[in-house]
């Protein structure tokens, strides 16, 4: 019984640190520089101010080419410096058609549908200015973005730069919109925090930029390419920095279904990006950046899930043993941890009906979440994730 023992603290703190732990650790790191003014914080230069270039990937997307367009021309940022590339292989609806005729903006089209990280290669040897600035073609920038970002890539050592993703926050939402708005302002907070301590560990693919001359060409069976592109940069010896004011804005899936296969999509290529970074894994040579990368990203996409499953016979065991109507420890966890599941059923049951008690549908997406990587997991141990993404349909 004292080797179940062991096995179940070792499986807890796994978890808790995953989870919370880590967002603690880092936010006391943060204060104790911040207190003794440990490391200094290098200008930026306001002044800077290169040609960019927004570069789209997008695949029939006819819907938002107009939105898009129109959210493009409203950032405040030179318009003669801001050059806008779509690249729009496979698209059969129209979408290279509308493009037609706006400024400054060119379309790259091919009929065939190589998927996005085949567009964004092919793609790239049309950027000739010293950044490039990927979004999606449905998410819209605040207007400063690209200004901010721009900012950043005024210090020398700042590789790559990850805006915020925003969900659009309703007062009364379901278990989908709810579920995912939570996660990205913690998400959110945790970038921010990193970013502080050295590096962001992975951009989102909503809004991010690197400097044009340190992206190579990725893996045509890449599934997650924002996140390989952002740390292939930080291996480089670059930081990815962060600015929660430059953001791209979406709204949530529009249902659990889609947010679920959305997840798991993201869990396979988790898996995929462990084994194509696992260098990174080496303390030796990345120190800090790897301390992020594993606290922040591998342990979720790795482990954690794995000791959340054996937790449940281990604690059953232990509560039986103390007696589950004891009031021993064991026996109060084991009856948390039954509650937890409880109401994350809960949430399954009310995943379709609006509430403006958010919190109420956080056992509930959590375990989505931890059940996505586990299918994530055999998807790409079976190598059945196509790189030719459909993108999940969003709530209106």
């Amino acid at each position: 019984m004292i080797a179940l023992k062991i096995i179940f603290w070792i499986l807890l703190f796994i978890i808790i640190y995953t989870y919370v732990g880590y967002g603690i650790l880092l936010f006391t790191i943060i204060k104790i520089k911040r207190f003794f003014n440990i490391g200094t914080k290098t200008k930026i230069d306001l002044t800077y101010e290169p040609d960019v270039t927004l570069f789209i990937t997008a695949y029939n997307e006819k819907d938002y080419v107009a939105a898009k367009m129109k959210n493009s021309f409203e950032l405040e940022y030179p318009k003669e410096k801001l050059n806008i590339i779509w690249v729009t292989d496979g698209s059969d609806d129209g979408t290279p058609d509308l493009l037609k005729g706006y400024p400054n903006t060119t379309v790259h089209h091919v009929p065939e549908r190589n998927g996005k990280i085949g567009a964004m290669n092919r793609g790239m040897a049309f950027v000739k200015t010293p950044i490039v600035i990927f979004s999606d073609a449905n998410t819209y920038l605040g207007k400063q973005s690209i200004r901010r970002i721009v900012n950043l890539f005024s210090i020398d050592k700042v590789g790559c730069v990850s805006g915020e993703k925003r969900i659009i926050d309703k007062e009364s939402d379901v278990a989908a919109g709810a579920g995912e708005g939570i996660y990205w302002k913690y998400e959110s907070a945790l970038k921010k925090w990193d970013a502080e301590l050295y590096s962001v560990v992975g951009a989102a693919g909503e809004l991010f930029a690197i400097r044009t001359e340190l992206y190579r060409p990725v893996e045509k069976d890449t599934i997650l390419d924002d996140f390989i592109i952002s740390l292939r940069v930080a291996q480089e010896g670059y930081t990815i920095q962060y600015d929660p004011e430059a953001y791209a804005i979406e709204t949530a899936s529009a249902n659990v279904k889609e947010e679920f296969k959305r997840k798991i999509r993201i869990s396979a290529g988790g898996i995929q990006s462990i084994v194509r970074l696992r260098s990174l894994l080496n303390f030796f040579k990345y120190g800090t950046l790897s301390f992020q990368y594993i606290s922040h990203r591998v342990l979720r996409w790795s482990i954690t899930p794995l000791c959340l499953i054996l937790l449940i016979p281990v604690l059953t065991i232990l509560a039986a043993n103390e007696g589950f109507l004891s009031l021993g420890l064991f026996s109060i966890l084991f009856w948390s941890q039954l509650i937890f599941y409880a109401a994350a059923l809960l949430g399954w049951f009310l995943e379709n009906r609006e509430t403006s008690v958010k919190i109420l549908f956080v056992p509930y997406y959590f375990f989505i979440m931890n059940l996505s990587v586990v299918l994530g997991f055999f998807r790409y141990i079976k190598k059945s994730q196509s790189v030719n993404w459909e993108r999940s349909k969003r709530a209106s």
